[in-house]
């Protein structure tokens, strides 16, 4: 190798980190912009302006706005992702009320798609929530805390129909509060459709009824996974039979 090839190598891996610091700002700066100003306000030249950059040095990292958008949507829920996973994982060690974690994470779902309403409508859009990882991520966070309501006794139906139920019955919610102007928003119509769709998913008592052998199969089917001396094939097996038990839920 010459001394040449030696400095380009040393240099392309500095080019390579500046581009990914230079793309880094103009996220950050295009996420702000979203949840200040909301889509409209996502414009190259905005963008490129607070971010210190000539607009065309964004076509150079982003294909169009549009990718843009994709990107500062990721952000903005990666971000709050982040810390949903710190306060699930919080209370899985502490120990709390699976049940009152669920609804915490629920008003906290909430919260944030009031605070952030262009970043939440953008993924409503079901091909652009494709392109946003972190939703799936944020999907994972409701799973774990359905599966420790179900490894509880506390569910009284499959755990991917409640998971389902709970994540419908907060979009719908959301939409119905961002359709209407911020003083002719109900504070309480989110919480009465959490109590709905609670009602119809959670058991009404901690212990497991003696009869209720939907919520015993649902719990042990939640616990499967840790049982530690099942080869994982066994485990799939077994989970096989109980959702078979269950009526193929």
């Amino acid at each position: 190798m010459t001394m040449g090839s030696e400095i380009a190598g040393a240099e392309r891996p500095a080019g390579r980190a500046r581009r990914e610091d230079t793309r880094d700002r103009v996220v950050r700066t295009a996420a702000r912009l979203l949840t200040e100003g909301g889509t409209d306000a996502v414009t190259t030249r905005a963008v490129a302006q607070a971010a210190g950059l000539q607009p065309p040095a964004l076509y150079r990292l982003f294909a169009d706005k549009d990718a843009l958008l994709d990107a500062a949507v990721e952000h903005v829920y990666a971000e709050h992702v982040a810390a949903k996973r710190s306060a699930a994982a919080d209370s899985a060690a502490g120990e709390e009320d699976p049940v009152a974690e669920l609804r915490a994470g629920w008003r906290t779902q909430i919260e944030f798609g009031l605070a952030n309403p262009a970043a939440f409508l953008l993924t409503a859009d079901p091909v652009r929530a494709g392109k946003t990882p972190a939703l799936a991520r944020g999907m994972e966070v409701l799973r774990e805390r359905v599966r420790r309501v179900a490894a509880a006794g506390r569910l009284a139906v499959a755990e991917q129909r409640a998971v389902d139920l709970i994540h419908a019955a907060g979009t719908g919610a959301l939409h119905t509060l961002l359709a209407l102007p911020p003083e002719r928003r109900d504070p309480g119509l989110a919480d009465a459709l959490f109590d709905a769709v609670a009602r119809s998913v959670l058991t009404d008592a901690p212990a497991l009824p003696t009869d209720d052998t939907a919520a015993a199969v649902t719990a042990f089917r939640a616990l499967v996974p840790r049982l530690p001396r099942l080869s994982p094939a066994e485990a799939a097996l077994l989970d096989e039979w109980l959702g078979r038990e269950r009526g193929g839920a």
